[in-house]
């Protein structure tokens, strides 16, 4: 089971974690592809390498439209979410030099808005849903200060494309690094105060203490804050356990960068760690050998039930995360022709998926038994070919490449857009 720790030496921001995942090996290019298939304004990301107090760091710069971004915002970028009354923020507590000609537009993004904008995105699944879960956690703790719903916060056009490119970025870095866990450490925020929109802000700021809400925390003595709302929605919504490193094997460490100085490395340590010992619910996985994952098979078969209704099931089964779902037809007693209905999921979701199984079909009971499987490492590159870009999807057995073939959606768009045999775009993409 490949994990994530968040070893939050220096507090949390979507930055720090997004430049962390890159030090780690996210892929820039994966993370940008999808980004700007995203209806947002135009802008360019980029990562270097700084050195804080002795240890280097990747640091995230943001350039959006015409102006330079994330060197400034490290330290808070959501506060400005929900000016309702344009009283002209912009200058938004960076009292750093740049106040952005962003004069011109006060377009605000409600949260609701985002919601369907990451819903009706092409983002992987998983994208999808925890990006979702960032968001919601932040905007209900936002609209909690406000005294406002949820959906109804308001996110500032700048503030938004930050949060979003930060908060959608670090959920695709998990999917490229092919994190399935998340655990973090106890986190500091810093004390004193902070120049808001609305006035001079205790830290920390209100949405971040609301989000920091059963999250331990940990005692740093610093002038500033650490923690920024972005960072805590991330903590709130993705983290599984909070304490030290425990039973884990660490495999590879990335460290982000914070914008500011301080007298300690302002630093968030990642870590990709293999996780030991077994998981309590999977009592007879003690012996799955490295590289190989549980996974669940759940089953049933059924001769009481219409065409209609199990392929309604199907699609009820996939919105539940179901790994894959495939139906084989069987003779059952009395020489009943029937479906029998096998589910592959993964640990956390195949509870769910049974549900829906004992929900919405006929069957009286589900089998469920444990597997080990062997899964390749996947990874995208994108062919720039004559009919626009084209993911293709790399498998690798350790750190050979094994096969790799174009991804099937993007073929098919390519071919309707440009009038062409899913054939030609197909043998392009992949020679490319």
């Amino acid at each position: 089971m490949k994990a994530l720790y968040l070893d939050c030496i220096s507090g949390i921001s979507g930055d720090m974690t997004l430049a962390a995942l890159i030090d780690l090996g996210a892929d820039l290019s994966y993370i940008v592809g999808h980004l700007k298939r995203l209806p947002l304004d135009p802008f360019d990301m980029h990562v270097d390498t700084v050195v804080k107090r002795g240890i280097a760091a990747k640091k995230l710069h943001l350039h959006i439209g015409g102006s330079y971004h994330h060197e400034h915002h490290h330290e808070h970028h959501h506060e400005h979410h929900h000016e309702h009354h344009h009283e002209h923020h912009h200058e938004h507590h960076h009292e750093h030099h740049h106040e952005h000609h962003h004069e011109h537009h006060h377009e605000h993004r409600r949260a609701a808005e985002i919601f369907a904008m990451i819903d009706h995105s092409e983002l992987p699944p998983r994208v999808k849903q925890r990006s979702r879960a960032v968001f919601e956690a932040i905007a209900v703790a936002e609209g909690k200060i406000h005294g406002i719903d949820p959906s109804e916060v308001h996110f500032h056009e700048v503030g938004a494309m930050d949060s979003i490119i930060d908060i959608v970025g670090v959920c695709l870095a998990l999917e490229n690094l092919g994190i399935d866990e998340i655990y973090a450490s106890p986190v500091p925020t810093g004390h004193g105060k902070v120049r808001m929109a609305h006035g001079l802000y205790p830290i920390p700021a209100p949405a971040t203490a609301e989000l920091l809400k059963g999250v331990p925390l940990a005692e740093l003595d610093v002038q500033g804050e650490l923690t920024t709302p972005t960072g805590a929605g991330i903590l709130q919504a993705l983290v599984k356990e909070f304490g030290p490193i425990a039973s884990m094997t660490i495999e590879r460490i990335g460290y982000g960068a914070g914008e500011k100085e301080f007298d300690h490395p302002n630093v968030l340590r990642a870590l990709l760690v293999q996780k030991s010992g077994t998981n309590s619910e999977l009592p007879n996985l003690a012996g799955i050998a490295d590289g190989r994952e549980p996974i669940f098979i759940l089953e049933a078969q059924l001769d009481d039930i219409t065409g209609e209704a199990l392929g309604y099931t199907m699609e009820r089964l996939f919105d539940a995360e179901a790994l894959d779902v495939f139906y084989t037809p069987v003779y059952m007693k009395k020489n009943r022709p029937g479906t029998l209905v096998t589910v592959l999921a993964l640990p956390e979701t195949a509870d769910r998926c049974e549900e829906v199984l004992l929900v919405e079909t006929t069957t009286l009971g589900v089998r469920r038994s444990v597997w080990s499987r062997q899964i390749l490492d996947r990874k995208f590159r994108l062919a720039e070919t004559p009919f626009g870009r084209i993911r293709v999807k790399q498998a690798y057995l350790r750190d050979r490449m094994v096969h790799e073939a174009p991804e099937f959606e993007d073929v098919a768009k390519a071919a309707r857009q440009y009038g062409v045999t899913f054939q030609e775009v197909y043998e392009i993409a992949k020679k490319s």
